[in-house]
């Protein structure tokens, strides 16, 4: 049976349709695998055994009448910011206490309407806001990974790391992440599994908890390059109930991975070669410029020449939208109160002791950029900013298809090596704010590992709604690179005897209704 948790999401869909294990016995491989290995990652804030099994026994009775649907019997893990129709959903945040919401995310619909089955609820950055998951209410996650020779807790990224841990530890067969200025694909480089953040507009955001709602978009972190195309195809759709959603066919993603890449034009931007980058970050992506064009791209020097205003101005711009968007969260409605002697002093004491220090930062950093006075000269600016971004990049696929940059400026930290300097920790999200910022797709895909044995990731950036380009070069790298799995699976309490879970912070208090595993 553990051997079944191993296989990746294409293969266990073959041997479901080849009858050489059920959905029953698939689910149940996974959800012992939860069980013996959950308490020393974190990654799932909530089990539904229950669910699963329910899911997978209908799965396995289509089967039989020969009806399976694309995705039929395969076991996910889903984001605590997607709403599930009554299942716990907290966005990690002690403020929305016990929300069970009455309504099922469009995401998520797709994947159960088209088979999929649900293992439960998967760790994040409190209201997706960090780059490491340490600022959850139920604790940080810890990456499977583990620099060679030492047992640090790593980070395993953020803002979607219980999704890239869980998948990178065999805890799923693939997650649903959410990105809003690379939380899809950093967390993905650092675990060393293939994160796609698709263009604005390609998956619905209705029911999913907002954070900065004109860069916030869904997507799927999984062990393959095939295994995400997969995904996203059922994860994308048109939604009347977005207005931002757009109404266009959803191709077949993984049809265009035999397309090879020979005369695809590749962009290498040379603003993302940064003042101190790593020796190790060149290396590899000039392995990956070398790969491409040993696979028949062409390489092309381009310029993107905003990109350095682009962090600053995306520290305006997602603040801002989050001030807004959680400006809902008072105690009245639902989630946690704090009674006060009036209705003023309910939501400022409600809120105080709901939201987290990154969350409060952010809230007042974003009430502060929109208030009188200061609107014109940050907010407005940071708005224009962001248009000669979508300019740039413009400009460059006039000449160029996709384009290529590293993911991340570094390999995984250790917990709480980073948490204590804000601007050091946003600093993660360097070269992946810019595809938030203009609305494209970016994927990321495991290139190599560091010279502490930990993984390394590459981006690629496509135009708009082109996924299935970035789907061909990325199928490249991995044909290239190979894929990047962790050797020894310590956390699995079945696999070793009982060892002492690496240190990480304590998770605040349990809430009413609050973590349960």
């Amino acid at each position: 049976m553990t051997e079944l948790i191993k296989l990746t999401l294409a293969e266990a869909r073959e041997g479901l349709r080849q009858k050489r294990f059920s959905a029953t016995e698939l689910a149940r491989a996974f959800l012992d695998a939860i069980e013996a290995g959950n308490k020393a990652l974190n990654a799932y804030v909530l089990a539904t055994p229950e669910i699963a099994l329910r899911q997978a026994a209908e799965a396995d009775a289509r089967f039989a009448r020969g009806e399976p649907r694309p995705l039929e019997g395969l076991p996910l893990g889903i984001k605590d910011l997607y709403c599930t129709k009554g299942v716990r959903t907290t966005a990690c945040s002690s403020i929305l206490d016990a929300f069970t919401p009455t309504y099922e995310s469009t995401v998520t619909q797709n994947l159960w309407d088209a088979g999929a089955v649900m293992l439960g609820k998967l760790n994040n950055d409190e209201f997706a806001m960090g780059s490491s998951n340490e600022t959850s209410c139920f604790g940080p996650v810890v990456s499977p990974w583990r620099r060679t020779g030492s047992n640090v807790a790593l980070v395993p990224g953020g803002s979607s790391g219980g999704s890239s841990s869980a998948v990178a530890a065999d805890l799923c067969l693939g997650a649903t992440a959410t990105d809003t200025g690379g939380s899809i694909r950093q967390p993905a480089a650092i675990t060393g599994t293939v994160g796609i953040k698709p263009t604005y507009g390609r998956c619905s955001r209705w029911g999913i908890v907002a954070f900065a709602s004109s860069l916030d978009q869904a997507g799927p972190i999984a062990k393959t390059v095939r295994d995400a195309a997969i995904l996203l195809r059922h994860m994308a759709s048109t939604d009347p109930k977005d207005s931002t959603s757009v109404d266009a066919p959803v191709p077949d993603y993984e049809a265009a991975l035999g397309a090879g890449v020979k005369g695809l034009r590749v962009g290498v931007p040379k603003e993302y070669r940064v003042d101190g980058m790593p020796r190790e970050i060149e290396d590899l992506w000039q392995q990956g410029i070398d790969w491409l064009r040993s696979a028949g791209a062409t390489i092309h020097d381009i310029s993107l020449p905003h990109t350095k205003y682009a962090l600053p101005a995306y520290y305006i711009v997602a603040p801002a939208e989050c001030s807004s968007n959680l400006a809902r969260y008072d105690g009245v409605r639902y989630g946690m109160r704090k009674p006060g002697k009036d209705l003023i002093d309910t939501y400022e004491a409600t809120r105080a002791a709901g939201f987290g220090a990154e969350v409060r930062r952010r809230v007042l950093i974003g009430t502060y950029v929109l208030s009188a006075g200061y609107y014109d000269a940050y907010y407005l600016k940071a708005q224009k900013v962001r248009t000669l971004i979508k300019r740039d990049f413009d400009e460059a696929f006039g000449k160029v298809d996709v384009v290529l940059t590293p993911t991340t400026p570094g390999p995984a930290f250790g917990i709480g090596e980073v948490g204590g300097d804000p601007v050091q920790m946003y600093l993660n999200d360097i070269f992946t704010v810019t595809v938030n910022m203009a609305g494209l797709p970016g994927i990321s895909v495991p290139a190599g590992l560091s010279s502490e044995g930990t993984p390394l990731g590459l981006q690629l950036i496509g135009k708009p709604f082109d996924e299935a380009t970035l789907f061909r070069a990325a199928q490249a790298i991995e044909n290239a690179a190979g894929r990047f799995t962790v050797a020894e699976r310590w956390w699995d309490a079945r696999l070793a005897p009982a060892k002492t879970a690496p240190a990480r912070k304590p998770a605040s208090k349990p809430k009413s209704g609050g973590k349960k595993k």
